[in-house]
């Protein structure tokens, strides 16, 4: 293990999901932050991923890429700390995880991740409210079958847990609909300390991303005093 990469944990979601379980697992790895869409953006990553993008984990003489390998390749290697030891909540966590990796076009679209910025309310096309109502339908539905431990999907934090932080924190930027018991496990997730600490990581962060007609463009926020 030589190298965590990671981008900007501000609007890095996919980012984000493998570096929490790193984190939870205790994963002793230097993590590195190549800042999203500057010029240099993909020289960089050329150098280091094979996809050219973002989680990347490198182990010894292994190259890990895309968020759920790396999650996998962890949990292979910290057993009974990464997905829920009981089989069926296992499969449970693993299926929703996958359809969140998948899944949610209109959400991801609409609502991109912003974690220390508050949004307007967007407008909720159908397809919007469908991914959102979704969403709540899984966190209400895993907690009432699985939750019974904890306060989280599976009781304990779990990769699960991980992968739906980012959407958790997009609910708050854009004040989106959610019903009570969707409310109480974000509640939880927000003040996790692996995600308090990542919040006031982003929120630290010198690097600002803005979303236009044109796409996207990035830059540094001024300094106090510049």
């Amino acid at each position: 293990m030589r190298l965590f990469v990671s981008g900007n944990l501000n609007y890095s979601s996919w980012s984000i999901r493998a570096l929490l379980v790193a984190r939870h697992v205790g994963l002793d790895a230097r993590e590195e932050i190549v800042p999203l869409d500057f010029p240099d953006t993909v020289d960089r990553l050329a150098a280091l991923s094979p996809s050219r993008k973002v989680p990347l984990l490198l182990w010894d003489d292994e190259s890990v890429w895309d968020s759920l390998a790396i999650i996998e390749w962890l949990a292979e290697r910290f057993p009974g700390k990464v997905w829920p030891e009981d089989a069926r909540a296992r499969a449970r966590a693993r299926s929703i995880s996958a359809e969140m990796h998948s899944g949610f076009p209109a959400l991801r679209k609409a609502c991109p991740m912003d974690i220390r910025s508050r949004h307007a309310t967007l407008e909720l096309t159908e397809a919007l409210t469908a991914d959102i109502s979704r969403v709540d339908r899984i966190w209400s539905e895993t907690r009432e079958d699985f939750g019974a431990g904890g306060p989280f999907l599976f009781g304990d934090w779990s990769a699960a847990d991980a992968v739906y932080a980012p959407v958790v924190t997009r609910f708050i930027t854009y004040d989106l609909p959610r019903s009570d018991k969707a409310q109480a496990y974000m509640d939880a997730v927000m003040a996790h300390p692996l995600m308090v600490k990542l919040a006031e990581e982003a929120k630290a962060e010198p690097w600002w991303i803005h979303y236009g007609p044109d796409g996207r463009s990035s830059g540094f926020i001024p300094s106090e005093g510049s």
